[in-house]
């Protein structure tokens, strides 16, 4: 079992800053591999499953004559109507695949993407350093996948080791955000994106990463500072998004289906952190989306 997403200290499984182990976090390489969901968009969906079980049950009913029989010759009115009728089934299956399937991809056309402003982040007060684009795919949410779920990681290494990595086009993975000790955030991908940080293809086009800097079997890793800032961070993206703060809606990485991490670990306080993000979100809502840079990495 992993504890974190990064082997901390120098001269770990891949040298320089803190090696990277080769889990990571989880990419799409990661998704694919494990068989948590398979790669394919229209296996997340269904809707190739939905299409090909329609198209599956006209051919067993049709070929009830087999072994080259000839199976037309005999076809009656009512199963010439059966025959349609199905092909009007696998007809609407085929459409709503494709509609599903539009709805992810419609965005990239030309005019119809969010506007973006280079440097701009989500959250108000977060420095914008970016991540590799290796780490994290385009996507237009939520338009094209409902968020619903924030997740909580511990770095397992240092906030400085955390944007190294991030930054590092060869570990394929990373998060939305990543938290100081201090109670500094540095947001790396945006909202919009799919990072890949969850383990899970699903839960990563379900949810933001919240990564938070220091080690799973020391409590002190976690201070007042990382609390206060990481749960006004969690209560603007439940209010942005429009679900509860809740142990079903804010995760661990532990608890990602398929996940072979520990983190956010045993010292994690989820009483406090909820009952922090819970008091933020009784706070009047303050405007956060495409707030202006703080700052550049």
């Amino acid at each position: 079992m992993h504890a974190g997403h990064i082997m901390a200290g120098l001269g770990g499984a891949s040298g320089g800053n803190g090696g990277v182990h080769a889990a990571g976090h989880g990419g799409e390489h990661a998704e694919a591999a494990g068989s948590v969901i398979s790669h394919s968009q229209s296996r997340v969906d269904g809707t190739t499953d939905r299409a090909e079980s329609v198209m599956q049950l006209m051919g067993k009913r049709d070929g009830e004559k087999a072994d080259g029989q000839e199976a037309t010759a005999g076809i009656t009115r009512r199963r010439a109507l059966w025959i349609g009728g199905g092909g009007a089934v696998a007809a609407g299956a085929a459409a709503f695949a494709g509609r599903d399937a539009l709805a992810h991809w419609w965005w990239r056309l030309p005019g119809n993407a969010k506007p973006r402003t280079a440097g701009a982040v989500d959250h108000r007060g977060a420095q914008w350093i970016a991540a590799s684009p290796e780490n994290y795919r385009r996507a237009d949410r939520p338009a094209d996948y409902v968020i619903d779920r924030v997740v909580i990681h511990v770095v397992q290494g240092s906030y400085a080791t955390a944007l190294d990595v991030f930054r590092d086009p060869d570990h394929e993975a990373g998060a939305h955000y990543v938290v100081r000790k201090d109670g500094h955030v540095a947001q790396m991908i945006r909202e919009l994106d799919v990072a890949f940080h969850a383990g899970n293809r699903g839960y990563n086009e379900r949810s933001v990463g919240i990564e938070h800097e220091g080690f799973v079997d020391r409590p002190e890793s976690f201070t007042d500072a990382m609390y206060a800032s990481s749960a006004r961070l969690t209560a603007e993206i439940c209010r942005r998004y429009g679900f509860p703060a809740d142990r079903e809606h804010v995760v661990g990485h532990v608890e990602v289906p398929g996940t072979d991490h520990t983190d956010p670990g045993p010292h994690w306080n989820w009483d406090r952190y909820l009952r922090l993000v819970r008091a933020e979100l009784r706070k009047p809502p303050v405007r956060a989306r495409e707030s202006p840079p703080v700052g550049k990495g």
